[in-house]
């Protein structure tokens, strides 16, 4: 596989404590808000975020010639690492991008000084196929993850049936219904600044339709999560929950109870965004956590 090249960017001092955010599936590096960032960066962190591949400013992949799996997104962590010149960080992850930082404090514990999960679920607890499941209208086996919340099933129901968007217009459009979805109904939302992102979102990626490839990626191979493995993490871990998490509700606490010593916090009014409303809070707890 050639290698693929990874945008990222850094802010604060080369000598402060370093934060490597890591964002979701085919989630680009800037929905780590700008006001979140500073708050790390004048709380005395380096910040690094970066966009994974097949998302943003990164490289695109033709997946049928060059299929990856989700291995090579983990890896994609230790390569920005690598590039920034850091043996070790702090990782801040949400959403899928805990399952990555869960993997890589497990698998190179040495290079995580401590983990922060936001929204994400347990590592090895099978959530994609709890989705799956919860979209296809089929049972949940007993000891399954708790399902996502039924407008969450309602609203991706309705989008797999639909029709591509016809212009940019369209895809916006539907950009903000999907952030409206995960934002909850715990906070007010804030449609205009909800455009300016997808705007923002829309007009730096490479190519937009390229974020399907890890899905393909998920699917190329299936067990990519280790089960069983997170006793085994060593890192001082923080585990944030909002309390009107649409698609991953209590999985949090599940995280929490599996890695020793774990810490959990839920925060009012959160969803699976990360809405003005949070980023005091949030900065704060990950300022204190990563100074520990």
């Amino acid at each position: 596989m050639h290698e693929v090249n990874i945008w990222s960017e850094e802010f604060g001092a080369a000598t402060d404590e370093p934060i490597l955010l890591i964002m979701g599936s085919m989630s680009q590096g800037i929905l780590w808000p700008d006001e979140f960032v500073g708050r790390l960066v004048a709380g005395g962190r380096r910040v690094i975020r970066y966009d994974h591949r097949d998302t943003g400013r990164s490289d695109t992949v033709d997946f049928a010639a060059e299929p990856y799996t989700w291995d090579d997104i983990k890896d994609d962590v230790y390569r920005v690492l690598d590039a920034h010149g850091l043996q070790s960080a702090h990782l801040v992850c949400h959403s899928a991008g805990g399952l990555l930082g869960q993997f890589v404090a497990v698998e190179r514990p040495e290079r995580v000084r401590s983990l922060t999960v936001i929204g994400s679920s347990p590592l090895g607890g099978g959530e994609g196929q709890v989705i799956m499941r919860a979209l296809m209208g089929q049972p949940q086996p007993e000891g399954s993850l708790p399902e996502p919340a039924p407008e969450f099933v309602a609203f991706y129901r309705t989008l797999m049936a639909a029709p591509p968007p016809e212009d940019r217009r369209a895809r916006i459009d539907g950009m903000i219904a999907e952030q409206r979805l995960l934002h909850g109904t715990g906070l007010p939302f804030d449609e205009d600044a909800a455009r300016l992102l997808q705007e923002r979102i829309y007009d730096r990626a490479r190519d937009l339709s390229a974020v399907t490839n890890h899905r393909l990626a998920a699917m190329a191979k299936p067990d990519f999560e280790p089960v069983g493995v997170l006793h085994q993490v060593k890192a001082p871990t923080l585990v944030i929950e909002g309390s009107h998490e649409p698609a991953k509700p209590g999985h949090s606490a599940i995280i929490a109870e599996q890695i020793p010593g774990a810490r959990l916090r839920v925060v009012a009014g959160m969803g699976h965004t990360l809405p003005p409303e949070v980023h005091e809070e949030l900065a704060a707890a990950v300022l204190a956590h990563t100074a520990r």
